[in-house]
């Protein structure tokens, strides 16, 4: 299996490259955009997958990792081939597919030439769980101690409405542990002592 390749790119055409890898020259199968992106006469990277066929052997290629692992996901659905895939890859990126298939969005998978609304189905049908969705920035998680402050107010005399009001009414935001006196001296201040 070639799983990557680089080397000089010797020619671009609409649907192929040639790229000399060690005197060798490797036609390599990719999208329009990736296409787009090389220069005659200059190095690449491939992330590939060897298609192996009775007749042929056929080299996909792409500058991004994430597409090759999507052009793999895509061809495990019956009926969907490597020309399939790479035209779905034309269409969408790895980010706007796996978004589509966790939206149940058929109408965009049949944006794809060669894409009916069957096969549109079984894509979102068989896809679930193999393509990763786009991960954002992760939010760092901020521990939450306004349940200690209510539990005090509770135990001060309150009723569990009138604190939780009283907290939020102080302090919209998480609280700290180390902020929970403060919090509690402000709720009591705010709530001027008046039992509810």
């Amino acid at each position: 299996m070639i799983a990557q390749l680089a080397g000089t790119v010797l020619s671009v055409r609409a649907s192929t490259a040639v790229v000399e890898v060690g005197g060798v020259g490797m036609l390599v199968h990719s999208t329009p955009a990736t296409l787009s992106e090389l220069r005659v006469n200059h190095e690449t990277r491939f992330f590939t997958q060897l298609v192996v066929r009775e007749e042929s052997l056929t080299l996909f290629g792409f500058t991004a990792e994430s597409e090759r692992d999507t052009f793999e996901a895509l061809q495990s659905v019956q009926g969907v081939g490597p020309r399939l895939a790479l035209a779905m890859l034309a269409v969408h990126s790895p980010d706007s597919l796996s978004r589509a298939v966790a939206d149940g969005d058929r109408k965009a998978l049949e944006q794809v030439p060669g894409i009916g609304a069957k096969v549109a189905a079984r894509l979102l049908l068989e896809l679930g769980g193999k393509l990763s969705l786009p991960q954002g920035p992760a939010s760092p998680q901020v521990p939450d101690a306004r349940d200690q402050v209510e539990e005090a107010l509770v135990a001060l005399g309150w009723n569990q409405k009138a604190a939780a009001a009283a907290v939020e009414n102080v302090a919209p935001d998480p609280i700290a542990d180390s902020d929970v006196p403060m919090t509690l001296k402000s709720a009591l201040k705010a709530m001027g002592g008046v039992r509810g």
